[in-house]
């Protein structure tokens, strides 16, 4: 889920090799390398376990770091979900042209947005974790919370921003934004039933790119005026 520098990863050319590593603070890019292998621990242990099964302590054994320093850094339990989860996300959507900005035509936009969302809803760890969410969410209503505010709901607010640009909204019906985002994403899921349900065969990008672009049409065919 979250993106991950192995020591092996950060090697003698790296601009901050781990094995030369002086005395004293640590420097930023060796923080950042440990942070990211704490949010990694805790998202395997996450996944292998249930968030409800997982304490703080089991997460500070594998990760080789102290309670403290998660509650410093992330407030607990639930902070460190949260940053696994903008982590996960930003993997698939950070290099992506900022829809506020991006002045290309609707298709083109949302044909980009859709491969990324479909890459991210359609890899193992995430179709896992929403399974532990459904699973754990009626009786830990943190941690739907937490899953919901740090994921879908910032790429639907990043969507809705989006649809209600005045030169996209006058492409489009008079819908309310909101309800643009859930018909986009619903398009673009496809069968999540079946997802969640069973073991998904392999796909190739030739598959996923002609699957998604039909999907994207089915949205603008209904709500392009």
């Amino acid at each position: 889920m979250s993106r991950l520098m192995s020591d092996e990863q950060i090697t003698a050319d790296s601009p901050c090799p781990i094995g030369a590593r002086s005395a004293g603070r640590p420097r930023a890019c060796e923080a950042e390398a440990r942070t990211q292998e704490l949010l990694s621990s805790a998202a395997e242990l996450f996944l292998e376990k249930g968030y409800s099964k997982v304490s703080l302590e089991m997460i500070a054994r594998r990760a080789r770091v102290a309670v403290r320093t998660i509650y410093v850094k992330f407030g607990g339990k639930s902070g460190l979900f949260r940053e696994i989860l903008a982590s996960g996300r930003d993997v698939y959507f950070d290099t992506m042209e900022d829809l506020e900005t991006n002045q290309r035509p609707m298709r083109e936009v949302l044909l980009d947005f859709g491969m990324r969302f479909h890459k991210l809803v359609s890899s193992g760890a995430v179709i896992k974790l929403y399974r532990m969410v459904i699973a754990e969410a009626h009786h830990d209503p943190e941690l739907a919370e937490a899953f919901f505010e740090s994921g879908p709901r910032q790429t639907r607010l990043a969507l809705e921003r989006y649809f209600n640009r005045p030169d996209v909204r006058t492409q489009l019906h008079d819908i309310p934004a909101d309800q643009l985002v859930v018909h986009l994403m619903n398009c673009l899921m496809g069968d999540h039933l079946k997802r969640y349900l069973f073991a998904m065969p392999p796909s190739n990008p030739q598959d996923d790119a002609l699957l998604v672009e039909q999907r994207v049409d089915l949205f603008l065919h209904g709500a392009k005026a």
